[in-house]
């Protein structure tokens, strides 16, 4: 694998390598019964399974009609450039991975799942997008100290740049308000030497 300024991984490109960790994340969807006439079941994503193995619909529990499926396993993919975004996740209350969820054009599946993201921006995008269902997973407690431990290494704060003084303005003796030759109530305020420069021009 070359590793150079962009690699390919999974048919995506990393900008960094150098700053870039994955993780098999399995989804589950809970099937539940529809509460309209016109859908006869619900799928809402519940949970995911850090470090699971391959699956395709597999069933885990059954109660009545609910059905929990680990549909898949999708690979979280953390991104330095993203460190930024991971935090604003994890501040939230309940911090979550987010599930993209699309439709297949065919297939007897209601769902397949897109991707797995930690950023909540990357999450809006898809939602604004229309065409996909984003659905908000919490994390495991695990899954939260490794998405941390890597935003925390990677993130940098914007640097903090002073103003410069403007060097004209440090040169000018002239410390009042307005012309220096003019009478002005401000002329109270005036450094002494500026007042004696002042009357020096009379």
């Amino acid at each position: 694998m070359a590793r150079n300024t962009e690699e390919a991984w999974g048919g995506a490109l990393i900008h960094n390598p150098d700053q870039y960790q994955t993780m098999p994340l399995g989804v589950v969807l809970r099937r539940t019964p529809g509460v309209t006439r016109w859908a006869k079941w619900s799928w809402k994503a519940v949970a995911v399974l850090p470090g699971a193995g391959d699956a395709d619909w597999r069933l885990l529990r059954r109660e009545g009609d609910i059905e929990e499926y680990h549909v898949s396993t999708p690979h979280l993919e953390l991104h330095g450039a993203d460190s930024e975004a991971y935090l604003a996740g994890l501040s939230d209350k309940v911090p979550a991975v987010y599930v993209v969820l699309r439709q297949p054009v065919s297939s007897e599946r209601p769902y397949e799942v897109l991707l797995v993201t930690a950023s909540p921006y990357e999450a809006q995008d898809y939602a604004d997008s229309g065409e996909d269902v984003v659905e908000k997973v919490a994390m495991p407690e695990g899954l939260v100290a490794w998405v941390r431990d890597f935003a925390q290494k990677y993130h940098q704060d914007e640097e903090f740049v002073k103003r410069r003084r403007d060097k004209h303005r440090i040169d000018q003796t002239e410390d009042g308000v307005g012309d220096a030759r003019i009478s002005q109530m401000t002329d109270v305020y005036r450094a002494p030497s500026a007042a004696r420069n002042k009357e020096q021009m009379h």
